[in-house]
C-alpha cells in the first residue's frame, strides 16, 4: 500500500493539513474494495482527486474511468447520457446509444454534484447500486453491468433530504465511505505553499521569474476566508503573475486582488429561520389575513358577551386584556395597568332597541339570513400556515400559537378542524 506522501506526490497534491491526510489515508484505505464513496467539501477544494486516487489503486485501474458532471447535463437527456438510450426512444434519438453505465462495465464512474441529479434519475442510480441493473431509455431489456461508483457533492445533503430533492435510501447506499476535504481557510499553513507552486508553475508557463510574497502579504494571504478556496488561490497566482511588474507583493498590492479584503469578518448568518419569518411577501400577506381574522373573531365574542350580559364592570374586567387589544390601551408607557376609560368603553355601548312591531317584521320576511364565509383560499392558508408553524416547532402547540397569534386552545380546536 503505497504512503500518503507518495500519493500527494504522484497526484500533484500540496499540503500537510491533518484533515487532507486523513482524507487521503481513508481513499487508499478504501481503494481495495468495491465500496460506495461520497466526497464532501465546498466548491474548489480538490474533490475530483479523491477519486482519481481510488480508481489507480483498485483491481478497476485497467478498466474505463468517466466522470460524469450531473450539474452540467440537462434533465431531459441525464438519463439517456448514464444508461443510454434505444433508437426512436425519443425525438432526435436517430440510432441506438450506450450509456456511461455501459462503456464503463468493469470500471468506475465519478458522479460529480450528484446532488443536482432530478428524482427519477434517482431512483434509476439506487438500482444500479442495489443489483447493477439498469434499462435504456425506450427499452424494455434489463441490463447488467459491474462498475464501482464515487459520487462528490458541494451541497449539504441531509439539508437537501429534508427539502425532498434527494432520497434517503440513495444517499445511505452512495456514502459507505464518506470523506471530507476541508476548505482553505481551515488549511492556512497550506495556503501558502498552494501559492507558491501555483507561481512556479505560472512562472514556467510565462517564462518569467517567480513572483513572491513579503511576510506581510503572507499573512493577509493566509487570513483571508477563500470561498473559492483552491480554485480561486490558483487564479489569484495567476493574475499577479502576469499583472505585476515587481516579483516581490506586498500586502497592499496583494490587497487588490482579494475580494472584499477590508472587510475581511465572516458573516453572521443564520441557520435556521427566525420563528415568525415567512419565506415570501405572500406569505406574510396570509399571516396578515389571518391575524385579522383572529381580531375580528375576538370582537365578535366580545361583542356578543355585551349583547347578552350589557356592558357591565364585570364584563369589562374579565375581557379586559381582550379590550385592550382590540381597542388599544393608550399611554404604553403609562396605562400598563390601568383600566379602560369611560371614554373608550362608550364605543362598546349597545344601544337598547325597541321591540320591532309585527309590520316591521313582515316588512322584511323575505330577507334571507346570509352565513358570511371565509373565501376557500384564506381557509387553505390558514390550514397551509398551522402546518408550517407545527412544523418549525416540532409540533408544539404552545409554541405554534405564540407564533400564529392565537391561544393553545384555539389551536388545538383548528387542528381538530383540519384533521392535522
Amino acid at each position: 500500500m503505497e504512503s500518503v506522501q507518495a500519493i500527494k506526490q504522484r497526484f500533484g497534491l500540496i499540503g500537510n493539513d491533518p484533515k487532507l491526510n486523513r482524507a487521503i489515508e481513508k481513499a487508499i484505505q478504501v481503494a481495495p474494495t468495491d465500496i460506495s464513496v461520497l466526497v464532501t467539501g465546498e466548491s474548489g477544494v480538490g474533490k475530483e482527486s479523491i477519486p482519481k486516487i481510488i480508481h489507480s489503486l483498485s483491481h478497476r485501474k485497467h478498466g474505463k474511468y468517466i466522470a460524469v458532471n450531473c450539474g452540467a447535463i440537462p434533465e431531459g437527456t441525464i438519463d439517456s447520457e448514464l444508461f443510454g438510450h434505444e433508437k426512436g426512444a425519443f425525438t432526435g434519438a436517430t440510432q441506438t446509444r450506450s450509456g456511461y453505465f455501459e462503456v464503463a462495465d468493469g470500471g468506475t464512474i465519478f458522479l460529480d454534484e450528484v446532488g443536482e441529479l432530478p428524482l427519477p434519475t434517482q431512483v434509476r442510480l439506487l438500482r444500479v447500486l442495489e443489483n447493477g441493473e439498469f434499462i435504456k431509455v425506450g427499452s424494455s431489456k434489463v441490463q447488467k453491468t459491474n462498475v464501482r461508483i464515487v459520487a462528490a457533492t458541494n451541497i449539504d445533503m441531509f439539508e437537501s433530504i429534508k427539502k425532498e430533492k434527494f432520497r434517503e435510501d440513495l444517499y445511505y447506499r452512495l456514502s459507505t465511505v464518506d470523506i471530507h476535504l476541508p476548505p482553505l481557510r481551515e488549511r492556512k499553513d497550506d495556503i501558502h505553499l498552494l501559492f507558491r507552486k501555483f507561481a512556479a508553475d505560472f512562472a514556467t508557463k510565462y517564462k518569467m521569474p517567480t513572483i513572491r510574497l513579503e511576510d506581510d502579504a503572507v499573512k493577509l494571504l493566509q487570513n483571508h476566508r477563500w470561498p473559492g478556496n483552491i480554485r480561486q488561490l490558483r487564479n489569484i497566482a495567476e493574475q499577479i503573475s502576469v499583472l505585476e511588474q515587481k516579483r516581490s507583493i506586498s500586502a497592499v498590492e496583494l490587497k487588490e486582488y482579494l475580494p472584499d479584503s477590508g472587510s475581511n469578518l465572516p458573516a453572521v448568518i443564520s441557520e435556521k429561520k427566525k420563528e415568525g419569518d415567512f419565506s415570501n411577501e405572500r406569505e406574510i400577506l396570509y399571516k396578515v389575513l389571518f391575524d385579522m381574522k383572529n381580531d375580528l373573531n375576538d370582537l365578535k365574542k366580545l361583542t356578543l358577551k355585551l349583547m347578552q350580559e350589557g356592558n357591565t364592570q364585570e364584563v369589562q374586567d374579565e375581557n379586559e386584556s381582550l379590550i385592550q387589544k382590540i381597542y388599544g390601551n393608550g399611554d404604553e408607557e403609562d396605562t400598563e395597568a390601568e383600566t379602560l376609560t369611560d371614554e373608550k368603553l362608550e364605543v362598546l355601548q349597545i344601544p337598547q332597541k325597541s321591540p320591532k312591531t309585527q309590520a316591521e317584521k313582515d316588512k322584511y320576511y323575505f330577507a334571507e339570513e346570509i352565513e358570511e364565509e371565509e373565501p376557500l383560499s384564506l381557509q387553505d392558508k390558514e390550514l397551509e400556515l398551522i402546518k408550517k408553524s407545527l412544523e418549525r416547532h416540532n409540533g408544539k402547540r404552545k409554541a405554534a400559537a405564540e407564533e400564529l397569534g392565537i391561544s393553545e386552545r384555539t389551536l388545538y380546536r383548528k387542528i381538530k378542524q383540519y384533521n392535522l
